[in-house]
This record gives structure tokens, C-alpha cells and sequence, in this order.
């Protein structure tokens, strides 16, 4: 691997062509340029004006291996292709973030959390900090499910420990019906190169995830206008207006399907779908306004991109875990409030499964988290498993405790645990 090249004390690969800051100049003139500015009081309209430092905006072709090493694949794609392995590929949600010191001295430097995700080279610097500190097999881009809203014309901002605002929100036909096609060439840029330059980066050591945000989890923000406790706009509107709310979906699936396939052309390998918020949903009303959608997002990704393995995580499921299963993912990511060996079972031997230890046992010992591991692996089994939280990783959470999550992972042995059995 090629070593590293420094600009402005951010880690760059090598050969990625990326525009450099001026010290903190131009970082400073995006954040002027861009309205991003983390302080904006609640309640004000976004401004629309963004500026991006990009050098080349063409699409760039991935190197292909040729020989030897370079050839073997991922293990995380091992798994998602159902292998049998003796030990589980291991990533963690939101590995990237606020837990690492690392993260937060950035956050210092640069406040906007649209800076740190929409600049290519702070993207690329934070989602290979848990790289570099924990070699996970799996390399998630930081960014957030947000991002494609402002290329179909949802302009948004995320506050400092405040979260999304979008002003105004969307709750009239005729708001939705000014929605446009997302091309995300012109309006995304910098997620190809965020994606190619984690690629070159990590090369085959582990496989590199692209992820989106679901229709329903989208209509959320979109129509509540902010992050919400109990859902009421969005709910009044499926049970009272319910035809402007489908259009709304169909939009969101639309734009999700065509962003999905946009990060796999630039160097995604595996797709997680977060739909957050649809475990609020009863599971009839799952059956209308979460599923069919999830669905069309899935079909539409893959009837261009069949071998591409698809993710989808709820939190909160354990009432919806078998349709789930019915919405042509090829892995369910269980949350933690079931048992994934009783997942396994109702979800069927075929499904693939992503999990699902309870993030709040890494503030426990170092043996509690070794043990919860490896309990979690033996239940879910050698096939088709890819160890994870059931949810995202907690703020404040000891770098010392991941770390102790990610070894006792890669130390598991299924052969040896049968052994020790027997």
C-alpha cells in the first residue's frame, strides 16, 4: 500500500485528486459561503447558496487487481454472501463519531456537521479514524442519511447536538410536486470521491459501505420539519392525507434508489438502508408506508446492481422482523432487543443476519464485553452473520472498550468454542 501523503495535517491517499486547503481559509470560506454555520438559531431558513472545493468532478474508474493478494475478497463480502467462516466479519454503526478524541478535535476545527461530511477530505479522514485505530473488516463513509435531500430540492441544515432542520417543511402537494429527480453527478459530487478514495485505501483488507436513509425515516424529517418524540405531523397526515404522503414516498424511494447506485458505481461494495424510525410504525401501518417502499428502493438497486449485498436496519423491529425479511434485503440487521438466535429463526436459514450486541455493554468491563461477544457469535452462528451493535455506537463510549469489541470479535473461533463443547 502506498504510504500516506499529508495536506494541511489531514491523512490523504495517495494518487486521489483532491482539492487542499489554505491552512483554514477556504474551510472558512465554505462555511461563510455555504450558510453551514452550526450556530443558526432554530427555526431559520436554510440558504440554498453551497460551494464545493472539488478539482475533478469526472467519474474516475477503479483499479481492478490483477494478481495474488489483491484478488481475495473482503471477508465482510464473505459473509454477505452466506460462506461459512470461522470466525464473523465485524464493523460497528456509527463507528466514526463523537466516541473518538480523534473525531472531536475536528469537530473543534471545523463545527458544521455538513463541513465535516460534504468536504471530501474531512469525509475521508473521519471514516478512516476507526480504521486506523481498529482495522474493522467493514469501512463505512461518514456522512448522513440527509445528504441527497438538498439534490431534489429539501435544503437542510444539522445543528450541534440539536440535529436536522429543514425549513420549510414539506406537508403541501405542492411542495412535494416541486420535488425533482436527483442527479446526484451534479449535485453529489463529492460522495464519489469520498467512496473511491476509501477504497484505494483500505484496498481489500475490508470492504467499504455506502449507506441511505429509507423513505419513511426521510418523510420524518421532511414533513416534521426536525428530529420528533411521538411523529404526530407525519402520522396525522398518513391516517387523515394520506395520497400526499405516497406521492412524498415515491419520490424519497426514487431519489434513495438512484443515490444507492450512484455510491456503488463509486466504489461502495455493500449498501446499508437505515429506516430508523419505522419501528414506530404498527406493523399494518409498517404493511402501507414503510415496506412498499423499502421495496422499491430494493428492486430498483437491484435490477441494475443484482450481486451488490443490501442491508436494512430498524431499531426497534422485533415486531416487524419477518417482513423485514420479505423486502428483498439480502441482510437484516437486528436490533438488540431480540435475541438473534431467535432472529435467525424467524427470519429463516437463507437470510442473512447483522448484530446485534447492546451498545450499552461497552461501558462495562472488558470480560462482560468479551463474553456478550462471544455469546452473540455462538448464537448467531458461522454462516451468513456479520457481528455488530444493535444499534449505534454511544457517545462517551471508552476507545478502550471498542477496541475490546473489535479483538474479542476477530479472536472468536467457531471451531474452537464446538471444541471446548464437546
Amino acid at each position: 500500500m502506498a504510504s500516506p501523503a499529508f495536506a494541511s495535517g489531514l491523512f490523504l491517499p495517495r494518487q486521489c485528486k483532491f482539492a487542499t486547503f489554505n491552512g483554514l481559509a477556504k474551510a472558512d470560506r465554505l462555511t461563510r459561503d455555504a450558510s453551514m454555520n452550526s450556530s443558526s438559531p432554530k427555526g431559520d431558513s436554510v440558504s440554498s447558496t453551497r460551494t464545493f472545493y472539488i478539482v475533478d468532478q469526472q467519474p474516475q474508474t477503479m483499479e481492478k487487481p490483477t494478481s495474488g493478494a489483491s484478488e481475495q475478497v473482503p471477508y465482510l463480502l464473505r459473509a454477505a454472501r452466506g460462506e461459512k467462516l470461522d470466525r464473523p466479519p465485524v464493523w460497528m454503526m456509527r463507528q466514526a463519531g463523537r466516541y473518538m478524541k480523534a473525531y472531536r478535535d475536528l469537530v473543534e476545527k471545523y463545527p458544521s456537521f455538513r463541513q465535516r461530511s460534504e468536504i471530501p477530505e474531512l469525509a475521508i479522514e473521519i471514516s478512516l479514524q476507526p480504521w486506523r485505530a481498529f482495522k474493522p473488516d467493514g469501512v463505512i463513509m461518514f456522512s448522513d442519511i440527509l445528504t441527497p435531500l438538498a439534490g431534489i430540492g429539501v435544503e437542510f441544515d444539522i445543528l450541534e447536538k440539536k440535529g436536522p432542520l429543514i425549513s420549510p417543511a414539506i406537508r403541501t402537494e405542492e411542495q412535494v410536486d416541486k420535488l425533482h429527480p436527483l442527479e446526484p453527478e451534479e449535485s453529489l459530487p463529492f460522495i464519489r470521491e469520498i467512496l473511491q478514495a476509501l477504497r484505494k485505501e483500505v484496498g481489500n483488507e475490508a470492504a467499504v459501505l455506502g449507506f441511505v436513509g429509507a423513505p419513511w425515516t426521510l418523510a420524518t424529517y421532511v414533513i416534521e420539519g426536525q428530529t420528533s418524540k411521538n411523529y404526530t405531523t407525519i402520522k396525522s397526515m398518513a391516517f387523515s392525507d394520506p395520497t400526499v404522503l405516497h406521492k412524498l414516498l415515491g419520490k424519497l424511494a426514487d431519489c434513495i434508489a438512484e443515490y444507492c447506485r450512484y455510491q456503488i458505481d463509486s466504489g461502495a461494495q455493500v449498501v446499508q438502508m437505515f429506516d430508523s424510525w419505522a419501528g414506530h410504525l404498527s406493523p399494518q401501518d409498517y404493511d402501507t408506508f414503510a415496506a412498499p417502499y423499502q421495496r422499491r428502493v430494493v428492486e430498483q438497486v437491484k435490477a441494475t446492481h443484482p450481486d451488490t449485498p443490501m442491508i436494512l436496519y430498524i431499531s426497534g423491529s422485533a415486531g416487524i422482523l419477518e417482513r423485514m425479511g420479505q423486502t428483498g434485503v439480502d441482510i437484516v440487521s437486528v436490533d438488540h432487543t431480540v435475541d438473534i438466535a431467535v432472529a435467525r429463526q424467524r427470519l429463516g436459514a437463507d437470510m442473512r443476519v447483522q448484530g446485534n450486541m447492546d451498545p450499552a455493554i461497552l461501558f462495562g468491563s472488558h470480560d462482560m464485553i468479551r463474553r456478550r461477544v462471544h455469546e452473540t457469535i455462538k448464537k448467531a452462528g458461522p454462516t451468513g452473520h456479520i457481528m455488530n451493535l444493535g444499534h449505534g455506537v454511544l457517545v462517551g463510549t471508552p476507545e478502550e472498550a471498542v477496541g475490546c469489541f473489535f479483538e474479542s470479535a476477530k479472536s472468536f473461533s467457531h471451531a474452537a468454542a464446538d471444541h471446548n463443547t464437546t
